[in-house]
């Protein structure tokens, strides 16, 4: 996976969500590489990054990979923070891999069963029908609905280019279409809810007030099953990390910073 990194000071991992890539998270480090040393990543088949297949095992194999990062880095233990899908990696990695997370903040849950597929995104999700229409499909869910999201026109433009890159030219609509075909929610996404309960990390969940995408019942859903956890709701569409940076960053912060003082014995100020 394509890898970034700024900043010096405690590690943090940041990774994104579907359609996007590690751009999403450029504000929030920003704010935190003075303090932090910020990784992103780039998920398979986004950004940077080729695509892999998928799997029943994809999860997994995933978790793995970013822990070969840790161990690359000379890393003990880090914070992990995703967004949307990068929050099912998240608890994901958390549940294999809990020993050398620090914190963990996720931010519009995306990882319950019950999760289902924009409207647009569904029928690239068929066979046959997928393919006769994902031309379509692709203009009227990047020029349409992720300019309505992403509030373009007050949004640096780059970051949409970012976003949509990988999925430009003839070919571009049919890339699309192979990376939402990551699998059924249903069955992806089942373990979930069983393990949650098992991840004791300090967690912190953002849910944002007009989020059209992600319900707020998955975040309370996810606040009431992991243990160690609060929610925060802020003033935000779904991409949260792009419309509150300052508001995530800040908060995140409180969090990391709490966390290393239970650990040192130090009082919390």
């Amino acid at each position: 996976m394509h890898v970034e990194c700024c900043g010096s000071g405690d590690p943090i991992l940041f990774i994104h969500g579907m359609p996007t890539n590690g751009r999403l998270w450029r504000a929030v480090t920003d704010e935190l590489r003075e303090r932090y040393t910020c990784f992103t990543i780039d998920l398979p088949g986004l950004g940077k990054s080729p695509k892999e297949q998928y799997g029943p095992h994809y999860f997994q194999r995933l978790a793995s990979q970013i822990d070969a990062l840790r161990i690359e880095n000379k890393i003990e233990k880090w914070h992990v923070v995703g967004h949307d899908a990068g929050s099912a990696i998240t608890v994901h990695y958390a549940h294999y891999f809990q020993q050398h997370l620090d914190c963990m903040a996720l931010l519009s849950p995306a990882f319950f069963p019950e999760l289902r597929p924009y409207y647009l995104i569904e029928p690239l999700r068929k066979r046959i029908l997928g393919e006769l229409l994902a031309p379509l499909i692709c203009v009227a869910f990047w020029q349409i609905a992720m300019h309505r999201a992403l509030e373009v026109s007050k949004t640096d433009r780059e970051v949409f280019n970012d976003f949509y890159k990988p999925f430009s030219g003839i070919t571009g609509p049919w890339k699309f279409m192979q990376v939402l075909r990551w699998g059924k929610p249903e069955e992806m996404l089942a373990q979930v809810p069983e393990f949650l309960h098992e991840l004791l990390i300090p967690t912190l969940i953002f849910h944002g007030s007009e989020d059209p995408a992600i319900p707020e019942t998955f975040a309370r859903r996810a606040s009431s099953l992991i243990p160690n956890s609060r929610m925060m709701i802020l003033d935000s569409g779904h991409f949260i990390p792009l419309s509150q940076p300052r508001s995530v960053a800040a908060s995140l912060a409180a969090l990391f910073e709490s966390r290393s003082a239970q650990v040192t014995g130090l009082p919390i100020t």
